[in-house]
Formats: C-alpha cells, sequence, structure tokens
C-alpha cells in the first residue's frame, strides 16, 4: 500500500500534468482552428500562424516537467521510493499547485492571445512578429510558475 504522504506527491504530480496538459491542449486546437482558416485563404501564412499555435503548447511541457521532477525527488523514477511524511507529501503536492494553475490559467489566456495574433496575421502578415510577442507576453506568467514550482520541490528535504 502506498503511504499517504508519497500519495499526495503523486497527486500533485498528476495534477501538474493534467491541469497544464489541458489548458495546452485546448489552446492549442482553438488556435489551430483559427489559423486553419487563415491558411484556407493563404498558404504562406502557415508559418507564423504556427507559431502561434505552438506558443500556448509549452504550459503542458513545464507540467510534464514539474510531474518528472516530483516523481525524481520521491524516487518514483529509479525505483527507490522514499517514505515521505504527510507534511513532505503535501509540501510536493504544494509544490506542483504554481504550475498547474498557473499552466491551466495562462495557457488558455495565451490561446486566446494567439487567436487573435492569428486574426492580426490574416490581414497584416508583415505584423506577425508583435503578434507573437504579445503571446510571448503572457509566456512569462507560465515561466514564473513554472520557476516557483521547482524552487519549492528543491527546498523540501526527502
Amino acid at each position: 500500500m502506498i503511504e499517504t504522504g508519497l500519495l499526495l506527491a503523486i497527486i500533485g504530480a498528476a495534477l501538474a500534468v493534467i491541469l497544464a496538459g489541458i489548458g495546452s491542449a485546448v489552446s492549442v486546437g482553438r488556435v489551430g482552428q483559427a489559423a486553419s482558416g487563415v491558411v484556407t485563404e493563404d498558404p504562406d501564412k502557415f508559418g507564423s500562424t504556427l507559431i502561434l499555435q505552438a506558443l500556448p503548447g509549452t504550459q503542458g511541457i513545464y507540467g510534464l516537467l514539474t510531474g518528472f521532477l516530483i516523481l525524481q525527488r520521491t524516487g518514483l523514477i529509479g525505483g527507490n521510493a522514499a517514505a515521505l511524511t504527510i507534511q513532505q507529501g503535501w509540501a510536493m503536492f504544494a509544490a506542483a499547485m504554481p504550475i498547474a494553475i498557473g499552466g491551466l490559467v495562462s495557457a488558455i489566456v495565451q490561446g486566446k492571445t494567439c487567436i487573435s495574433g492569428v486574426h492580426l496575421v490574416a490581414k497584416r502578415p508583415e505584423e506577425a512578429g508583435k503578434a507573437i510577442i504579445f503571446a510571448v507576453m503572457v509566456e512569462t506568467y507560465a515561466v514564473l510558475a513554472l520557476l516557483m514550482s521547482i524552487l519549492m520541490l528543491f527546498g523540501i528535504q526527502v
């Protein structure tokens, strides 16, 4: 039977992956739908719209990275699972929350910004760089959430 502390850490890792992944999947899909319409009219705009579609996918990667770090810190990757106390388990769970929640929300908001960027590229393709910069500004907060999760994880004594 899995100890409570370890179970809490596993749930935190799962939520980091699942929530950030949901945000990314929803947004990449929505931006792709908008980009498909633009590329149907002008195939030369594929490159610019593809970059905008890819941007909200990074949060899912950040969530996956956090999940891997939790599994590594707990010994689940490598075969020697640590006997975590409940306090350590809750700490691991809490460390996963910045990227789980921050990744979910920032991916959705970034997706909306990218859709607007796709519309900008449709009308003024020479402004693609500006559309990408608008979307990258949202990325800053996903990176901050990832950084906080990592700093919290490595502050936990296991």
